[in-house]
């Protein structure tokens, strides 16, 4: 699986084919959303998300911090500063979007800071039971300086029920993360969303992807309702109980 996730390439292809259908998703309410790079991206991987964001009413945020090393204990006060900053600026919650190791940064600002934090969406994230399942742990810890196994506390936490809105997104043909990593405990406010066939690389351009994250942020605050898979993507998600088994 790790050799095909080339096809993410096809993946974007597909979002910019389908953009017009893209673009019949619920338009925003204007709120900030600060959307994470995965390990060793930038900003430049999320541009696409932060357009299309854009572009459904969102005021969108880049995380403004280079190449993404790694560090999730070390990076801990810059991400802070960052949240207050776009909260303090805009005067509202933010929701945080996070691809990969972003959404495990995104899940230890709504530990941290979740009066701050309107909502969590993750897209790959190995957060859950052995995170150590990845291709990537190895760099990772090269890389960043920490070991994966490093503040258990933090780790727990992270894996956690959070206490804001959650929402994993996942795929079983993954190439780089283990999928039973990205699965969060359900509840009435996380769930889990499969989507068929999308690499690693390329979930966060990938079309039935992008619908769910405009789909789930598009809530009014302070309300949860589990995602409807019924939209025009409805092909490409597994059935809820799916994600549990």
């Amino acid at each position: 699986m790790m050799l095909a996730e080339a096809r993410s390439v096809f993946e974007l292809n597909s979002s910019l084919l389908l953009s017009p259908l893209l673009m019949r998703a619920p338009k925003g309410d204007g709120h900030p959303v600060l959307a994470l790079p995965g390990f060793l991206a930038s900003d430049l991987s999320m541009l696409p998300m932060r357009r299309y964001l854009k572009e459904l009413g969102y005021d969108s945020y880049a995380w403004k911090m280079g190449r993404n090393f790694g560090g999730v204990a070390s990076k801990r006060a810059a991400l802070r500063d960052l949240l207050r900053q776009i909260h303090d600026t805009t005067g509202r919650k933010v929701s945080i979007i996070g691809w990969s190791l972003g959404g495990i940064y995104a899940r230890d600002l709504a530990v941290q800071l979740p009066d701050m934090v309107r909502s969590v969406i993750t897209l790959g994230s190995p957060f859950a039971n052995d995170i150590t399942a990845t291709n990537a742990t190895r760099l990772y810890e090269a890389l960043s300086g920490e070991g994966i196994n490093d503040n258990p506390e933090i780790r727990e936490a992270i894996a956690g029920d959070l206490p804001v809105p959650v929402t994993s997104i996942y795929s079983r043909t993954d190439g780089i993360v283990n999928w039973r990593t990205s699965l969060l405990r359900p509840s009435s406010t996380a769930e889990n969303i499969e989507v068929h066939l999308a690499s690693h690389i390329g979930l966060g351009v990938n079309p039935a992807a992008l619908w769910a994250v405009a789909d789930r942020l598009a809530q009014p605050e302070g309300e949860f309702k589990q995602f409807d898979r019924s939209g025009p993507f409805a092909i490409a998600y597994g059935a809820p109980e799916n994600a549990l088994s």
